[in-house]
């Protein structure tokens, strides 16, 4: 996800909780110093709230640009605010009639954020923009956002994943067709580049009901092809519960891939951490016992960071939590 290069020295966890009032459909920031023992930012409470669109805001990832800037794009959307009203409690009806935009925060420090902005990237066609995700393009210094749509040329039926390109998250290309699957729909996809390959987690909606991986020669190429061992770990998970795939390398040099769990109500949803040596590799285990999660974490995105930006984040947040006793107090 990092264009710059930098020290990896520790990791940003940007996420939303799964919770029935509009509080959880917010930006919230975790931190760790190895990518296993995860600490809470600000008590637990929201960094950024949504004031625009749906005022809520969910399937967080965040960027750091080549300029030492940090984009967090999301999905426009709130159940606790519209499910049961504008959308009928159906999400069919938000997969056709929801989320046309994007909303887009952008920052030099991780502390001091703009303006929430509306990103509205696709045209009537596009049923709903979901999950969007970001990616640099090596070959062209550039950026890949790519998302799930349901698209009018199907009839809304099943969804596939678009992509536009933007240099500056001002402007951005027409949306294009990335990947779509012949049997199913697919959702929430993660690109990566290892060793001069891209890696591409999907969400399959059937055959299987569960997450897959496709390996490429380029971002925006159609010449990606399964990843069998991969297929062979996922199968031995129960089906349809896992979505929001999200990877980060980890300091020893292996890849942990995050999966959300939604098997349940309430408590026991969240991230569930799977390892592997490499993505070529494709044998991602899961390994729950070597990590440590505050609350359940929500589809979101992990950025490496430096120290530096480690304790400016500790420091700030906590400040603002140690103000906000304080005035109570008075």
């Amino acid at each position: 996800m990092e264009g710059a290069e930098f020290k990896l020295e520790a990791y940003l966890f940007v996420h939303f909780k799964e919770k029935k009032t509009p509080d959880g459909e917010q930006v919230y920031f975790a931190l760790s110093r190895d990518g296993f023992n995860w600490e809470t930012v600000n008590g637990g409470q929201p960094v950024l709230e949504s004031i625009l669109g749906e005022k809520g805001v969910r399937d967080h990832t965040i960027v750091r640009t080549d300029e030492g800037k940090f984009y967090i794009l999301a999905t426009d959307l709130s159940l606790a605010n519209s499910f049961e009203g504008k959308y009928k409690g159906d999400w069919a009806n938000i997969g056709t009639g929801g989320s046309k935009c994007l909303s887009l925060w952008e920052s030099e420090d991780l502390i001091n954020w703009s303006a929430q902005r509306l990103v509205e990237l696709g045209d009537e066609n596009f049923g709903c923009l979901w999950a969007p995700d970001i990616i640099r393009d090596p070959k062209e210094g550039d950026y890949v956002v790519h998302w799930s749509s349901s698209h009018a040329f199907n009839n809304y039926g099943p969804k596939a994943i678009y992509y536009s390109r933007t240099r500056d998250f001002q402007t951005f290309t027409e949306p294009k067709l990335l990947c779509q699957k012949s049997d199913s729909g697919i959702i929430d996809s993660a690109i990566y580049e290892e060793d001069g390959f891209f890696y591409r987690f999907l969400k399959s909606e059937a055959n299987p009901e569960t997450l897959i991986l496709e390996k490429g020669a380029s971002i925006t190429g159609e010449d990606y092809t399964r990843v069998p061992v991969f297929d062979e770990e996922m199968a031995k998970l129960q089906q349809g519960v896992y979505e929001a795939p999200t990877a980060f390398r980890l300091k020893n040099g292996k890849w942990c891939l995050m999966l959300d769990f939604y098997g349940v109500e309430g408590e026991g949803q969240g991230y569930v951490p799977f390892i592997a040596d490499t993505l070529a590799d494709g044998r991602f285990i899961r390994s729950d016992e070597s990590f440590s999660f505050p609350y359940g974490f929500k589809h979101g995105t992990i950025l490496g960071i430096t120290d530096e930006e480690y304790q400016r984040i500790k420091t700030h947040y906590e400040s603002v939590k140690s103000a906000g006793k304080s005035d109570e107090t008075d």
